[in-house]
């Protein structure tokens, strides 16, 4: 089994923070997200100067499109993003729309299936559309609620389709090797990095953990 990427999940308001949590993970991650509450107060400015500042990672806009698909994301491809989310609630034709742009420009396209009921048929239905990422998301949320993405990770990988998984929801040093061991192809941690004192250390956790899954 291949060992999955690791993403770090950027989630804080303030812009110098952001940059700074992304240096210090950066060594041990493999794609950098800014995420949707982040991208909201701070905008295109910030995914520009994640981009230059990290070359070779792969950067990550938590759009959750629910509409106009194409015409939303695609200023994020061009400002740098590798890979943009639409949510697996939205239209059929909205997802069509951010995997045609993310084709269009070389990048990739992740399907988030966030309180999506059916997660096996719209990530089938997604995956037939050519989406490049199916995302199995508990969010923060359902995490004080108490739930998990263990159980939906193993049923979307058992189904076997010819997608990426990537599975977020509370991962951390304690859980994250479980999480490896069930298959996906991105391990999104957040949290557990970005709230430590001192994220580069927690990053460095992380990316030992899961080498010796």
């Amino acid at each position: 089994m291949a060992q999955p990427l690791i993403q770090v999940a950027l989630d804080s308001l303030d812009y110098q923070q952001t940059v700074a949590l992304a240096r210090q993970a950066a060594p041990y991650v493999d794609i950098i997200e800014i995420g949707t509450p982040c991208l909201k107060v701070n905008g295109m400015d910030l995914v520009e100067e994640i981009r230059a500042n990290h070359p070779d990672k792969l950067i990550f806009v938590d759009l959750k499109t629910m509409d106009a698909g194409y015409y939303e994301a695609e200023p994020f491809y061009k400002a740098g993003a590798d890979i943009c989310t639409v949510l697996g609630t939205a239209d059929l034709g909205t997802i069509k729309g951010v995997v045609d742009v993310a084709n269009a420009y070389g990048k990739q396209a992740q399907v988030d299936l966030i309180n999506v009921k059916d997660k096996a048929k719209r990530a089938a239905e997604a995956a037939k559309i050519g989406a490049h990422i199916i995302g199995i998301h508990t969010g923060i949320d359902q995490q004080l609620a108490g739930q998990t993405p263990f159980a939906d990770l193993a049923a979307m990988v058992a189904l076997g389709l010819n997608v990426k998984i990537s599975v977020a929801g509370g991962i951390k040093q304690s859980t994250v090797q479980q999480v490896v061991k069930a298959g996906p192809s991105i391990v999104v941690v957040g949290g557990a990095i970005t709230g430590s004192p001192a994220a580069e250390v927690a990053a460095r956790e992380i990316r030992d953990l899961v080498a010796s899954a």
